[in-house]
């Protein structure tokens, strides 16, 4: 289990540090798949159809899914780095080192109930959520600010495990649904964005003029 949280502590390091949206989309598949596996790996009561069959919806969506609409909008786009982020890559490696210092910090504080599985699951969990807001607010291009949508899901959804163990299936697989849409419109903005104007910056949108 251990394994496996340190796993997304470290890809989460690597998108804060990689300007090529390639890299950063097969990271980002990578966390989805490790993502995919925490039910598996938190199961207290035994593998059971149920959590086999969430683990692999999730590995799916989020592993091969939504990482093949963001390469093809980037190929359609012709975009293959981040060149100028909101916020350069060294200071944001320091503050993905202050993020998982807070997550801590903040298990700490709140006392909330850890999981059986692993002590680190929460703070793990925190530790994505903060990421992935980090990626939309301090990246230009609208396929990293996508990326870190899909890393905060990751993270309020390791939240949820940790927290709520006996979550209905069907809201489970509600939520994933909710969440592909978002990542399938997004992909569809990003399209329209490119054959509009070219580019996938977000940031020059700001720029137009009526």
């Amino acid at each position: 289990m251990e394994v496996i949280l340190v796993a997304l502590i470290l890809s989460n390091f690597i998108l804060l540090g990689s300007s090529r949206l390639g890299s950063c989309i097969r990271i980002a598949a990578l966390q989805g798949v490790i993502v995919g596996l925490l039910p598996l790996a938190t199961a207290e009561a035994g593998l059971s159809v149920r959590i086999a069959l969430l683990g692999v919806i999730v590995i799916v969506l989020k592993g091969f899914v939504f990482p093949h609409l963001l390469n093809r909008a980037i190929r359609e786009s012709d975009t293959s780095r981040e060149v100028k982020p909101f916020v350069g890559y060294t200071h944001s490696l320091i503050f993905g080192v202050l993020a998982l210092w807070a997550s801590f910090w903040l298990d700490g504080r709140l006392d909330l109930p850890h999981h059986a599985a692993s002590d680190i699951v929460i703070p793990v969990s925190f530790s994505l959520m903060m990421t992935g807001l980090f990626l939309v607010v301090a990246r230009r291009t609208a396929v990293n600010q996508v990326l870190g949508y899909l890393v905060l899901e990751n993270g309020i959804y390791a939240f949820s495990l940790a927290m709520v163990r006996d979550v209905p299936f069907l809201v489970e697989i509600g939520v994933l649904m909710d969440m592909f849409v978002a990542v399938f419109v997004m992909g569809i903005a990003i399209y329209r964005i490119n054959s509009e104007f070219d580019h996938i910056d977000s940031d020059r949108l700001t720029k137009l003029r009526g």
